[in-house]
C-alpha cells in the first residue's frame, strides 16, 4: 500500500507547533473566552444524542462539548500531542490518532461506522497534505449516514472557495448551504471564512 503523503500540519509548521496549539487554547479556555460557537451549531443541527465525528479534532474543545451536551462523540486527528490533550482535558469520547486520508473506523463487529453528522472546523482541511482534499472528503462521506451531513470552515486566504468546491464535486458530495461564519451570517462572495454544509450527492 502506498503510503499517503504527510499533511500540512506536520510539513508546513515548526517543531513544538502542537504543544503551543495545545497551550494556547488551555490558556484561551483558562481565560474565559468562547471556544465552542462551532460546537454550538452543530449542536443546534442534530437530534439529542446523535453520532458526531470530530473530524481533525485537535485538543478537543470542538468534540468534547458535544459529549458534554449528550452526543456519542469520536474525534480523530494525525497529531498524537493533540489527542493526548484530548483525553486529558476531554474526556469522554472517543478519541483516536487518524490521518483522514486514510480514515476507516470500525465498529465492534467490524461494520464502518456511520455519523448523523461530521464536522470539520479550524482549518483542518486547509492543513492535509496538498491535492488530497478530495481523497478526504470521500473518506468523511464514507461515514455519513443516509441523511446526515459534513460541516466544514476554512479561511479562504488558506484554502481557496474554487480548490474546495472542486473537491467537494470530486468526493460525490453536494453544498446544502454556506456561510461566513459558525454563528450563521449569510456567505458573501468577498467573505474571509467559509462555512460548508454537505451531503452526499
Amino acid at each position: 500500500m502506498t503510503t499517503p503523503p504527510l499533511p500540512r500540519w506536520i510539513t508546513d509548521t515548526k517543531p513544538g507547533h502542537s504543544e503551543w496549539y495545545v497551550d494556547r487554547f488551555r490558556t484561551m479556555a483558562a481565560d474565559g473566552a468562547d471556544l465552542v460557537g462551532e460546537a454550538r451549531l452543530i449542536d443546534a443541527m442534530v437530534g439529542r444524542g446523535s453520532r458526531i465525528l470530530d473530524a481533525g479534532c485537535g485538543p478537543g474543545r470542538v468534540g468534547g462539548y458535544l459529549h458534554e451536551v449528550g452526543h456519542e462523540v469520536v474525534g480523530v486527528d494525525v497529531d498524537p500531542i493533540l489527542i493526548d490533550a484530548a483525553i486529558a482535558d476531554h474526556p469522554g469520547p472517543d478519541w483516536q490518532v487518524q490521518d483522514l486520508s486514510t480514515l476507516d473506523l470500525l465498529d465492534q463487529s467490524g461494520d464502518r461506522r456511520r455519523f448523523d453528522a461530521i464536522v470539520c472546523a479550524g482549518n483542518v482541511l486547509a492543513f492535509v497534505a496538498p491535492e488530497t482534499e478530495a481523497l478526504v472528503l470521500s473518506r468523511l462521506r464514507e461515514h455519513l449516514a443516509a441523511d446526515g451531513f459534513i460541516a466544514v470552515g476554512f479561511h479562504t486566504d488558506k484554502l481557496s472557495i474554487t480548490t474546495f468546491d472542486d473537491a467537494v464535486a470530486a468526493a460525490d458530495l453536494t453544498l446544502d448551504l454556506r456561510l461566513s461564519t459558525w454563528d450563521v451570517k449569510p456567505w458573501r462572495d468577498d467573505a474571509d471564512f467559509a462555512v460548508s454544509v454537505l451531503r452526499s450527492v
